[in-house]
């Protein structure tokens, strides 16, 4: 799943339209998976290719050279098939993945520069798609004057556009929740400086 460049376009023009109106700026990240941990499939896949060769000995008449080119060849294949995106998240308990998705979120948070905006007053909109991930970070700035709960409506938007595969418009109706925070809490009163890019990134 992911957005066209008609979605792109739109998902910038919501964002330059709302620190319009506000000091606050807003940056949107979306993610295919956050979990990047292979250790456990591989774990899983050698487990597979371990018993493959009691099974062969007992029920077939297969050579030695035959077992063990056999037992590479199930090991990589479960090995790829183990490591695809969806499969491996499912393979992590749900704990797991949202630990994955919030250090993913604030990677993010650092990465894209927001906490360098000058009066700290910028936004991460997350979005993770294997895990069902959604948050919202507020620099300092914010976090100090508004509290996380009135966040809840821009991730409860995200995550029920999410779930019906409609991701653009789920942060269309996010970016809309947040600028109605941000004008009430940090209304724009002046010419101010686009520090950051109005764009969505794509991981």
């Amino acid at each position: 799943m992911t957005l066209s460049q008609q979605d792109r376009d739109r998902i910038a023009t919501a964002i330059r339209t709302a620190e319009s109106k506000t000091s606050g700026e807003i940056v949107c990240v979306l993610a295919q998976t956050s979990s990047d941990a292979a250790a456990l499939p591989i774990f899983l896949a050698a487990l597979i290719a371990l018993a493959l060769p009691w099974r062969l000995i007992a029920f077939t008449e297969f050579s030695v050279e035959r077992i063990l080119l056999l037992q590479a060849l199930v090991f990589f294949v479960a090995v790829i098939l183990l490591c695809l995106p969806r499969l491996r998240t499912a393979l992590l308990p749900r704990k797991a993945r949202r630990v994955a998705a919030y250090r993913a979120a604030t990677e993010q948070f650092v990465i894209r520069g927001i906490a360098r905006k000058k009066d700290r007053c910028g936004i991460l909109i997350f979005v993770s798609l294997a895990e069902h991930y959604a948050r919202i970070i507020a620099d300092e700035g914010i976090a100090a004057r508004v509290p996380q709960a009135e966040w809840q409506a821009a991730v409860d938007a995200l995550i029920a556009h999410m779930t019906s595969g409609h991701i653009a418009e789920g942060f269309l109706a996010a970016i809309g929740a947040c600028e109605s925070v941000l004008t009430t809490h940090f209304p724009k009163t002046g010419p101010s400086r686009d520090e950051l890019p109005d764009r969505i990134y794509l991981i």
